[in-house]
């Protein structure tokens, strides 16, 4: 038997799951956020110390 006090709680529904894509999606953008950039091998990172120091 249901009582007066449950009858005048409106019920909630649980929030929906997100879709996959969007998961995806901000596992994608957490990492390029949080992954430093890769420094150039070579000729490259010397070409760039010396545009550095040249600064």
């Amino acid at each position: 038997m249901p009582t007066p006090e449950r009858d005048s709680q409106p019920r909630t529904q649980p929030a929906p799951a997100p879709s996959m894509k969007d998961l995806l999606a901000s596992c994608a953008a957490a990492t390029a956020v949080s992954t430093p950039p890769v420094e150039p091998a070579g000729e490259a990172a010397e070409e760039l110390e010396s545009r550095r120091d040249a600064a």
